[in-house]
């Protein structure tokens, strides 16, 4: 299939793009139609460098253009087609000296059709996976319609025009010598002159105003790329610390940051052809004097900007078997990933990168502290400097206090951050660049992982500003909607499924008493995780906590598949089963153990048609290190009239049997040990 047959197959915004396109007199659509194959079978973008080959294409376009008039010829109703493309031709002989420049218009339309088929391509690939889709169309047309300012046709009219700048100069400056040595010039030469350093004159302004539009480009672009998508990348690196589903690939990202740093370095260039111009000749209110020093400066602003944005931890610091990332234990490995986005092989193994901790208490940091960005360490060759071997090591602080920290804190309330420095050296340009991790929670025992991880989980909860270390000192409360979310987000990462509406509900119920509406509810850090349940010695975390870790390790594909209901009060827990048939149980986490439990209960009526229900002793980890929950199930036996075991349970609540629901987890050898 053509490029043009592609086009024309594209949705309404696209092919309303197409139209527009040729709704100018330089290419007529006509030609691009008719003439689509053999006009896609030519290198154009040669034909606008080399005037042979433009010619030569130039004249099998006229002869193409004459067949094509032929056929019309040959054709009924085709009168005005066959009108069309005579005038067509006449108008196109005005290129018989300069076909170059025909061969310059073509490409440069041909170079805007694949920029339409890639814009409508990538908004479908958006549309797709559902990610950003207003912010990710919005940076990608800026960055193309800037890219292709610089590096299509306006780059070449730009190119073009400093050499004719260049030219223009020479041969003034020549005939202004030339002048000066003929005592009896006339006065004709001397208002040619005049008209010469007009034009020069003129043509300089044009080619500084043209750089400062590309610059009021580039300044929409980069808030968009800095302010937006990138703030926007780090939030969602943030939230998938803490079990997110969310995209944080950087491919998008780094396509951008360098894409748009190329375009910059190149108007860096243009600048300095204009000091070479000026070296050679320059007069009386000279533009490139007055307006080039300023454009410069906001070149060199909007680079350094743009370099220094660039650089980020691309995996933020975590163990290889802690309970999360950013929870960190001292003489214990760890590893940690920065980026460059800016890929340029150039910098391949020159920029070094070192490593250090800020903040509250003092450590030694372990391992290589310095490394240089590479590509090799990059899946897709990026510029990528991945430490993955530090140790962090308490210093010995006098007096054998905290060190600085503030003591009401807790030793899981105190945040660091790990710092990363490097130098940018190219092109002239000299940028010193820094970034740093999301805050880390530094532990000195296991014991004390499951509160650190209470600590992240609530400060990437609440805090989007990763340089808010003190944050415990002040912690906000969570909303609901908030803390149910993140919530969800730990059981999807323990057991591939998050919490529907009913266990959301049940939960909040539990924490606020039963209300129309839960959005304006609160939940404190205090209640969170330093207070205990009612009638428990532990806090609502330890609690969620123990569920989740009996989740992760003996109960993950009951949990994905949507086998245990998890969340249900006793109450409603009976008023479910007693409109079931007989023998229907569900599953349920137990809400007074606090390592976590599961139970379930089950339906059973009794001569009269009177349901009662049942409920056996929960199951802990203990429990299900011996015995995997589905075969408890098939197993399990209770005593009925003459000491007959017999299995009550049937169905799986609503009304799945039992076997149905289970049996694929079942053991190859299920024993009929009495579990009641």
């Amino acid at each position: 299939m053509t490029q043009w047959e592609r086009l024309q197959q594209l949705d309404t915004v696209y092919s309303q793009r197409a139209f527009d396109l040729y709704n100018r007199d330089e290419f007529p659509m006509e030609v691009r139609h008719y003439l689509a194959h053999w006009i896609e079978g030519q290198d154009w973008e040669r034909a606008s460098r080399d005037s042979s080959q433009a010619a030569f294409l130039f004249q099998v376009l006229l002869e193409n253009l004459d067949n094509q008039f032929s056929r019309f010829a040959q054709e009924k109703d085709s009168f005005l087609l066959q009108r069309n493309f005579r005038r067509y031709k006449q108008n196109f002989q005005k290129y018989q000296e300069e076909p170059y420049t025909l061969a310059t218009i073509i490409n440069w339309f041909l170079v805007k059709e694949r920029e339409i088929l890639n814009d409508a391509e990538l908004a479908q690939q958006v549309s797709t996976l559902n990610i950003h889709v207003c912010v990710c169309v919005c940076v990608c047309f800026f960055v193309c319609l800037f890219k292709n300012m610089i590096h299509c046709f306006i780059w070449q009219v730009m190119e073009h025009s400093i050499r004719c700048l260049e030219e223009q100069q020479d041969e003034f400056d020549f005939k202004y010598q030339t002048h000066l040595m003929d005592c009896e010039a006339k006065k004709m030469q001397v208002e040619g002159l005049q008209k010469m350093l007009n034009a020069l004159d003129k043509c300089r302004r044009n080619f500084l105003s043209d750089i400062s539009a590309m610059l009021d480009a580039a300044d929409i672009l980069c808030s968009a790329l800095i302010d937006e998508e990138l703030v926007d990348w780090k939030r969602r690196q943030q939230k998938s610390c803490i079990g997110a589903p969310d995209d944080t690939s950087l491919e998008h990202l780094e396509k951008w940051f360098t894409q748009i740093i190329e375009c910059m370095f190149q108007l860096q260039k243009f600048l300095q052809k204009l000091d070479e111009l000026v070296g050679k000749m320059t007069y009386d209110n000279d533009p490139i004097l007055v307006r080039k020093p300023p454009l410069k400066s906001r070149v060199d602003t909007l680079l350094t900007h743009l370099i220094k944005s660039s650089f980020v931890v691309e995996t933020q610091p975590s163990m290889p078997q802690g309970r999360g990332p950013l929870v960190l234990r001292t003489n214990v490995q760890f590893s940690v990933k920065v980026r460059l986005l800016y890929k340029v092989s150039e910098l391949n193994h020159v920029m070094k990168v070192t490593v250090s901790v800020n903040k509250f208490r003092k450590f030694n940091v372990l391992g290589t502290l310095s490394k240089a960005l590479n590509m090799a360490e990059s899946m897709n060759g990026g510029m990528v400097a991945d430490f993955r071997h530090l140790t962090l090591k308490d210093q010995k602080v006098g007096g054998g206090g905290k060190g600085i920290n503030d003591l009401s804190l807790s030793v899981t309330e105190e945040l660091h951050r790990i710092t990363f420095q490097t130098q940018f050296d190219y092109q002239g340009l000299s940028v010193p660049l820094e970034t740093s991790s999301l805050p880390v929670v530094v532990v000195s025992n296991s014991s004390q992982q499951q509160s650190a991880w209470a600590s992240v989980l609530w400060f990437n909860m609440l805090c989007s500003d990763p340089k808010n270390v003190k944050f415990f000192e002040t912690s906000p409360a969570a909303t609901w909607p908030q803390f149910g979310e993140m919530l969800s987000w730990q059981f999807l990462s323990c057991g591939k499924r998050g919490l529907d509406s009913d266990q959301l509900e049940t939960l909040a119920i539990k924490l606020f008493g039963k209300q129309q509406s839960y959005d304006s509810c609160k939940i404190s850090w205090t209640k969170f995780s330093k207070e205990n349940l009612p009638d428990t010695n532990f806090t609502l975390w330890v609690w969620l906590d123990g569920i989740l870790t009996l989740v992760k390790l003996y109960l993950s594909d009951l949990w994905s598949d949507g086998s245990i209901m998890g969340f249900v009060s006793k109450g409603k827990e009976r008023l479910l089963l007693k409109k079931k048939q007989n023998g229907t149980f569900l599953l349920r986490f137990s809400e007074s153990i606090k390592d976590g439990g599961i139970t379930f209960s089950w339906v059973q009526y009794a001569n009269d048609g009177t349901p009662s229900v049942q409920t056996v002793k929960p199951f802990t980890s203990t429990d299900l290190k011996q015995i995997a929950l589905p075969d408890i199930l098939c197993n399990f036996r209770i005593m009925v009239a003459e000491n007959i075991p017999v299995n009550p349970l049937c169905y799986l609540y609503p009304n799945t049997p039992k076997d149905q629901a289970f049996g694929k987890y079942y053991s190859e050898k299920t024993g009929g040990k009495l579990l009641m």
